[in-house]
C-alpha cells in the first residue's frame, strides 16, 4: 500500500512507516548510561505531547498553540462543545475540530463521553509550564535566555525542586554571555561596544537580582551534603564574578574609542554623529540622487591656441634624470675590542687558596687566612662568598660560581667574636673551614692549623748569619724569641713570602 501524506496531522497517524530508534546510533547501541537520556526517556509522554503541539506547518503550529493557551487560561475545569464554540466563534467549525483532534490525540484534552465535556489533562499543565514564555512581553524577550533560566532556577529553589541541571544550563549561558562580552571588547567598535554594554548591564542586574537565591541554594546543598549541587553553585558564583569585573573592561574600551573619535573642523560633528546619523538613513543609495545630474560641458579651443601650448610645452626646461650612480666600494671594518664583564678576582683566588689547602692535605684551618688580606671591601665579599661552599642548588651550575659550590670545603661559623690584628678588620667573628671528609669541630680553634711554606733562605746569607752569632752566644740567645714571633706574624699574614723576608732581617743584624 502507497502512503501519499495529506497534510499537518499526518504524523500521528499510526500507518505511516517509522524508522527505529536504534537505525540513528552506531551499532544501533542506545546510550543507557546517560542520565539525560534516561531522563527524556522517562519523559516520553511529555515529548510526544510536544509533538503533537508543533508538529506541522507553520501555520496550523500557530493556530494550535493559540488554542492550546487560550483553553489553558479558562478557568472553568470542565468544558463542553458549546463553551468552546462560543470563545473561539471566530474560527471555523472546521479548523476547531481539527485543532481539539490533535489536541485530544496527543493526550492533552480529555473527552468525557459520558458529559459530553472536555477537561485538561496533568500533560497539558506540565506542556504549558513549557511554553509560558510565549506569553510575555518584549521587555523580557531581549534578555530572555537568561531570565528564563533564572526564573526556573529561583523559582525551583523556593518550592525545593531544584536540579543540578538547572544550574548545568544557567552557567553554560553565563559563559556563553561572557565570551560574547568578550569578543565586543575585543572588536574595538563603539557602536558593537555599546550595544554589548546595554546588554551587559541587563544581565548584570539580573544575575544580581537571583545572587540571594545563589547563597541560598549553597547554603542548602551544605546541610544537604550535595557535593554536586554545591560545586556547580560555587561555579555559578565564579561566574558571576567574571561578569562583574568586566565592568571596567567596557569603560577602559569606550575611553579607547572616545580618544579615536574625530570631529570634523570646528564643526562640532564627530566621525560618530556621521555613522549615527547613515545608519538612520533609510535608503542610502538616494543621497546620490542629483550628484550626477548635470553632464560633461565639452570645451572647444582654437588651433592657433594649441598650437601655442604645444611650443610652450616643448620649450619649458624639463629637469635632468638622475644617472644611476654605483654603490661605494666596501670599507674593511675599525678593530675594535670587545668588553666582557668578569668577576672579581677574589673567588679565584678563594678556590686557589682552597685547592692549596687540600693539596697540602690540610682537612681543618682557621678561616681568617681565607677571608682578611687587601681592604674591607675584599674581605667582606671573600666572607659573602662562604656560603657558596657546598650549595646544592649551585653546584649544577657552570663558570666559577658552580666551581665554588663543588668545593670539599665547608665553612663553621662560631658564636664567639674577638679582636684581630688586620689592618682594615678590627672585630670578626671566628669560624673554621674543614674539609667534606672530616667532621665540623664543635667549637672552632681560634688559632690556624696551616702555615703556608717558608721560602729557603740562601746560603751566603745563612752562613753570615751563623758566622755572626758564634761569637756572641747570649745575643744568638735573645734573637731566638724575636724570630718565633716573626714565624707567628708571617702565617697570620695574607702575603707570607714578603712579610718573612721583612720580620726575618732585624734578627740577622743585632
Amino acid at each position: 500500500m502507497t502512503l501519499t501524506p495529506g497534510g499537518g496531522d499526518d504524523a500521528l497517524r499510526d500507518d505511516l512507516l517509522e524508522p527505529s530508534f536504534e537505525d540513528h546510533f552506531r551499532e544501533g547501541q542506545l546510550p543507557q548510561d546517560s542520565l539525560l537520556w534516561w531522563q527524556l526517556e522517562r519523559n516520553d509522554a511529555l515529548i510526544g505531547a510536544q509533538r503533537a503541539l508543533f508538529h506541522g506547518p507553520a501555520t496550523l503550529v500557530r493556530l494550535r498553540v493559540w488554542v492550546f493557551i487560550e483553553l489553558m487560561s479558562l478557568p472553568q475545569s470542565r468544558l463542553s462543545r458549546d463553551d468552546l464554540n462560543r470563545h473561539f466563534h471566530v474560527l471555523r467549525d472546521e479548523a476547531l475540530e481539527l485543532v481539539l483532534k490533535r489536541l485530544r490525540d496527543g493526550q492533552l484534552l480529555a473527552w468525557d463521553a459520558s458529559n459530553q465535556q472536555y477537561g485538561v489533562t496533568p500533560l497539558a499543565q506540565q506542556l504549558m509550564a513549557m511554553v509560558s514564555p510565549l506569553t510575555q512581553g518584549q521587555a523580557v524577550d531581549e534578555d530572555g535566555d537568561l531570565a528564563g533560566l533564572l526564573a526556573n532556577v529561583a523559582g525551583a529553589q523556593q518550592l525545593g525542586t531544584l536540579e543540578p541541571a538547572q544550574l548545568q544550563h544557567l552557567l553554560a549561558q553565563l559563559s556563553r554571555l561572557y565570551n560574547e562580552f568578550a569578543d565586543a571588547i575585543a572588536s574595538g567598535s563603539e557602536f558593537h561596544l555599546r550595544r554589548a554594554r546595554m546588554r551587559f548591564e541587563r544581565a548584570l542586574k539580573l544575575v544580581e537580582r537571583a545572587s540571594e537565591a545563589l547563597s541560598a541554594i549553597i547554603r542548602q546543598a551544605e546541610d544537604d551534603g550535595n557535593a554536586r549541587l554545591e560545586r556547580l553553585a560555587r561555579e555559578l558564583g565564579l561566574a558571576q564574578a567574571r561578569l562583574l569585573a568586566m565592568a571596567s573592561q567596557f569603560n577602559r574600551a569606550l575611553q579607547q574609542a572616545d580618544r579615536q573619535r574625530v570631529t570634523l573642523g570646528s564643526t562640532g560633528i564627530t566621525t560618530t554623529d556621521v555613522r549615527r546619523w547613515l545608519q538612520e538613513v533609510p535608503f542610502l543609495e538616494n543621497l546620490a540622487l542629483g550628484a550626477l545630474s548635470r553632464p560633461v560641458h565639452p570645451v572647444f579651443v582654437a588651433q592657433h591656441e594649441l598650437l601655442d601650448g604645444c611650443e610652450a610645452e616643448f620649450e619649458r626646461d624639463r629637469p635632468v634624470p638622475p644617472t644611476p650612480e654605483p654603490l661605494p666600494s666596501g670599507l674593511a671594518a675599525p678593530e675594535g675590542e670587545l668588553a666582557v664583564m668578569s668577576l672579581p678576582p677574589e673567588m679565584n683566588q678563594l678556590q686557589a687558596l682552597l685547592g692549596l689547602w687540600t693539596g697540602d692535605k690540610v682537612q681543618t684551618n682557621d678561616l681568617r687566612p681565607a677571608v682578611l688580606g687587601g681592604s674591607y671591601a675584599r674581605a667582606a665579599y671573600r666572607a659573602q662568598l662562604l656560603p657558596l661552599l657546598g650549595d646544592v642548588q649551585a653546584q649544577h651550575l657552570a663558570g666559577a660560581t658552580g666551581d665554588m659550590a663543588r668545593q670539599p670545603w665547608r665553612v663553621r661559623w662560631s658564636a664567639q667574636q674577638g679582636e684581630i690584628d688586620d689592618e682594615f678588620v678590627r672585630w670578626m667573628s671566628q669560624g673554621v673551614l674543614h674539609s667534606t671528609e672530616v667532621e665540623p669541630p664543635v667549637e672552632p680553634d681560634p688559632e690556624p692549623k696551616w702555615r703556608p711554606p717558608e721560602e729557603a733562605p740562601r746560603r751566603g746569607r745563612r752562613k753570615a748569619a751563623a758566622a755572626a752569632a758564634a761569637p756572641d752566644a747570649p745575643d744568638a740567645a735573645a734573637a731566638a724569641p724575636v724570630e718565633a714571633a716573626a714565624g707567628d706574624a708571617i702565617a697570620a699574614s695574607p702575603e707570607p713570602a714578603a712579610d718573612a723576608s721583612v720580620a726575618a732581617e732585624p734578627p740577622s743584624q743585632s
